[in-house]
């Protein structure tokens, strides 16, 4: 009786401790599909999570250059460094929010490719500020922002220039002699 209990015993221990099986393809087709709360409008998603995020990333990279001298922007604290990372974090989810259903614009393809290259960016981005690594948070501030302005370019300012007509009135300035040089030397274009 003894070794019957024992084996009854370490069966039901086994049978508890072994994976279970898959769900089946009726259960699975049973299952609700989640529902994302995408109400919170686009433009203010951008102004409360992907705007601020950037900015405190940004805010932490490369130089500031002003009548006074040139300024070195990178965090002098462990707290600096953290919010980098925060920021950098913030950008990883914003890319993967963008593209909830409910949430694309038109074209699809091209808000999802805008909103996965933030993402795929900011992955480094944020080792980079985990590293400390003040060259790379700028270069990789610097990607993150040029995939900003495409996707601003796309899908602000062309729709409202289709919308409105270019600004009227009197043009900008040019930019000075020197700053130019350097726009073009950045470019390539020098």
């Amino acid at each position: 009786m003894r070794r019957l209990f024992t084996a009854a015993a370490c069966t039901a221990l086994l049978c508890a401790c072994s994976p279970q099986k898959p769900a089946t393809t009726e259960t699975q087709a049973s299952a609700v599909p989640p529902k994302f709360n995408t109400e919170l409008p686009t433009n203010e998603l951008m102004a409360h999570v992907v705007d601020p995020a950037s900015f405190v990333y940004w805010k932490g990279a490369g130089t500031e250059v002003t009548a006074k001298g040139e300024r070195d922007l990178s965090p002098t604290t462990d707290e600096g460094w953290e919010a980098l990372e925060s920021g950098a974090a913030s950008l990883i989810e914003a890319g993967n929010m963008l593209q909830l259903p409910g949430r694309p614009r038109a074209p699809e393809k091209d808000w999802d490719g805008f909103a996965q290259q933030l993402t795929a960016l900011a992955i480094p981005a944020k080792a980079a500020a985990e590293k400390h690594d003040k060259q790379g948070v700028y270069e990789y501030g610097a990607k993150i922002y040029q995939v900003c302005t495409a996707c601003h370019e796309e899908y602000v300012i062309q729709p409202q220039l289709k919308a409105t007509g270019p600004a009227q009135g009197n043009p900008l300035p040019d930019w000075p002699a020197d700053v130019k040089a350097k726009i073009a030397k950045y470019a390539g274009k020098s």
